[in-house]
């Protein structure tokens, strides 16, 4: 090989290296924002629906069950629908044309909501808003491992956790600009956000070019070839689920399971810190309502460091790393019990989060035995966390209701250790197979 020959080989692989990152900036900001216009509506959602229920509504036990219905839909149409959007096949890819169609019709139903006047018809159209949203959000959530790397989807998912996470300072704004004087017209801000993120995507982005999609249509060429009754071109989900609890290497199962365990404790954290905040703080309502704002910050601030951190040292390291941390948090926050020494706690807790919910779905994609299958495990991931959500926060009540509220702190931190120990079980079997955990 000449000089010239090696100096045209090192200027070729140059260009495809930025090329390809400035497709992966390129996708991660259009995935972020399909992930920021969904997350506005559904936190304008949990701020206003609520007192519009009031208004019908005087039982805060029925307003609640209302409420929680989005996360009981959301088990089961996610994993539905990412794999159906997996098994779609279409000259425009298999997500985008499903968000072309949900992404307006959502925005639609969620104009409506203030505008329904009977209890009966609010219910109808949150109901109809829930199913819409939750049957879109693994297919958008999905297009980032189509489009990166394995080696790139922390660092991706960290700018789409921030997207999401930025969200409730808009629901903020727009509730605090609008709501008081024009409580319809406030619908309409999160409404047209997601009508603008979709036409964006509609036209920016074609997942038929896809890493992922074009590996899929391979796979499928295969399966299509081949003469063997066991392999099918469609993958359901049955086949998905019965090859995930029959595997020999329980990976992927444990890691949904450390999902649902660490999900319970986070929701918990959060959902349960107001009244903690006024039984054993003493503060006020309004006081013990802020706590969390901090932690909040906290967490926007560490996202992105949590994934040059896996990338450095591995994903499940930093998982297991980030919820020592937040278990830490959580027993510094017991231990010493006055407001100021609770907000130091819940920010060292929010960083550790970080660590895990950066890295978390990103471990699954990346386990997951095909192409073909990256949409249902968005779901499978949502399964898990959702889950955990409904289940944890009922569950550390429980053992409040036994112990008392100064224990709160200590319950949360025990549901943390058991999420570490899944992980390190993860970790250990994926070193025991031979497999570079920094892959994953």
């Amino acid at each position: 090989m000449t000089a010239a020959t090696f100096e045209e080989d090192v200027m070729a692989s140059a260009l495809r290296a930025e090329s390809r990152t400035a497709d992966t900036r390129r996708i991660t900001f259009y995935v972020a924002l399909a992930v920021f216009a969904q997350e506005s509506t559904w936190n304008f959602y949990d701020n206003r629906v609520p007192e519009l229920l009031r208004d019908h509504v005087a039982s805060a036990a029925v307003i609640g069950l209302i409420m929680g219905m989005d996360n009981l839909l959301g088990i089961f149409i996610q994993p539905y629908m990412g794999n159906r959007s997996d098994n779609t096949r279409t000259s425009w890819g298999r997500r985008i044309p499903y968000l072309a169609v949900m992404m307006p019709v959502g925005a639609a139903l969620f104009l409506l909501i203030p505008h329904m006047s009977s209890l009966g018809w609010l219910i109808v159209v949150i109901l109809l808003y829930a199913l819409v949203m939750n049957s879109f959000k693994p297919i958008s959530e999905s297009l980032m491992p189509d489009f990166i790397e394995p080696a790139g989807r922390s660092r991706a998912n960290a700018v789409v956790k921030i997207a999401s996470a930025l969200t409730t300072i808009v629901a903020a704004l727009v509730s605090l600009l609008l709501v008081d004087d024009y409580p319809k017209l406030a619908f309409a801000v999160p409404s047209a956000i997601m009508l603008v993120a979709v036409a964006v995507l509609v036209w920016r982005v074609r997942d038929s070019r896809s890493r992922a999609y074009q590996a899929a249509l391979a796979e499928d060429r295969a399966s299509a070839a081949t003469e063997s009754p066991d392999v099918k071109v469609k993958v359901t989900i049955r086949t998905i689920l019965r090859d995930l609890v029959f595997d020999r290497d329980r990976s992927r199962l444990l890691v949904i399971i450390a999902v649902f365990v660490f999900g319970g404790a986070w929701f918990a954290f959060r959902s349960l810190m107001t009244p903690y905040g006024v039984q054993v703080l003493g503060l006020s309502d309004g006081e013990a309502g802020g706590l969390t704002l901090p932690s909040g910050i906290a967490y926007i601030l560490a996202a992105f460091p949590a994934a040059l951190l896996a990338e450095r040292f591995g994903r499940l390291r930093t998982m297991a790393a980030g919820i020592a941390v937040f278990a830490t948090g959580a027993i510094i926050g017991a231990v010493v019990q006055t407001p100021t020494v609770t907000i130091v706690a819940l920010c060292l807790a929010a960083v550790g989060a970080a660590g895990f919910m950066i890295n978390a779905v990103v471990v699954l994609w990346n386990l997951a035995p095909s192409s073909r299958v990256l949409g249902t495990y968005t779901g499978l991931y949502t399964v898990g966390w959702a889950g955990g959500g409904f289940v944890g926060p009922a569950v550390v009540g429980l053992a409040v209701d036994v112990t008392g509220w100064h224990l709160l702190l200590l319950h949360i931190a025990l549901l943390a250790a058991v999420a570490i120990a899944l992980v390190v079980w993860v970790y250990r079997l994926r070193r025991a197979s031979g497999t570079r955990e920094s892959a994953e």
